[in-house]
């Protein structure tokens, strides 16, 4: 593909990453099948925000909707990154975990019923930590209580990323979808640099950051399944052929003790780059 097509390419893709979070369920759900559960209009705010000042949301930032995608029974659950950066507490983390056991008992009582997880999220919501880390880990267990009857597809499409408890939930879905935009990790730059310092960990350096934790390095890692442009109709088309795919062979967090093998033997005294980590992760493909 030469410049001109790829230019040609690009002007006809549709931002995935541009949509809010009740945009992106739109995109990923058949026509006319989309219904809202627990919308804003039921005005389930957090109950914590007000007290700190923080104006709260109708919906707490998290958005539920079922319908259908190719046919299938689906629900799909997408954090809103633009609000308090996509942190989860109480209310919001309760929709998420609220859904997936949902989806679980649908597939108990033959119903087919897949998750997609749109995460756009910086992991808990610092004003209401302990019930955030609480709904969290219920989110943990619902994903690989679902896990066990249909596919759960997470996807990572950006600006925000994915980290604190919730990319632990990115690493407990059956498939994780990313873009070249998005970011995967357990801590955000900003708190590594905070406790180690800049010498190791520079928050403003984004070629850096996004070497060791953008989409394309964890694809390259095995973290990720795929890493796609920023399309609506490329993601719809592959969350689509993962549903179809049905549930892995292996699951990635049952693969526990090979990554804690890799993480074992890297030398932690150099820092990491992005050659260093694929040279570790890369190896299982070819096993």
């Amino acid at each position: 593909m030469n410049h001109q097509q790829t230019i040609e390419q690009l002007l006809h893709y549709q931002s995935f990453i541009e949509l809010t979070a009740r945009e992106r369920t739109r995109q990923l759900l058949d026509a006319d099948s989309w219904r809202e559960l627990a919308g804003p209009f039921e005005r389930l705010y957090s109950p914590w925000l007000a007290a700190q000042g923080i104006v709260a949301q109708a919906d707490d930032g998290v958005v539920i909707a079922k319908g259908r995608l190719a046919g299938q029974p689906v629900v799909v659950l997408a954090v809103e990154g633009g609000f308090q950066g996509g942190s989860m507490g109480e209310v919001g983390g309760a929709k998420l975990a609220g859904a997936l056991e949902q989806a679980a008992a649908d597939n108990r009582h033959g119903i087919p019923t897949a998750a997609v997880l749109l995460l756009e999220t910086g992991g808990v919501r610092l004003q209401e930590a302990n019930l955030g880390l609480a709904a969290i880990a219920d989110i943990h267990a619902a994903i690989v209580d679902l896990g066990r009857y249909q596919p759960v597809i997470g996807v990572i499409a950006g600006p925000v990323g994915c980290f604190g408890g919730m990319s632990i939930a990115a690493g407990l879905c059956s498939y994780l979808v990313v873009t070249r935009e998005a970011r995967l990790g357990l801590n955000g730059p900003q708190v590594i640099e905070q406790e180690a310092g800049a010498d190791e960990y520079d928050s403003r350096d984004r070629p850096f950051i996004w070497s060791l934790s953008g989409g394309e390095q964890r694809q390259h890692c095995d973290l990720a399944d795929a890493c796609l442009p920023d399309d609506c109709d490329t993601i719809r088309d592959q969350v689509q052929r993962y549903l179809a795919q049905g549930l892995p062979a292996t699951p990635r967090h049952q693969r526990h003790d090979w990554y804690l093998q890799r993480l074992a033997a890297m030398d932690t005294t150099q820092q990491a780059d992005a050659s260093t980590a694929r040279h570790f992760f890369l190896p299982e493909r070819s096993a």
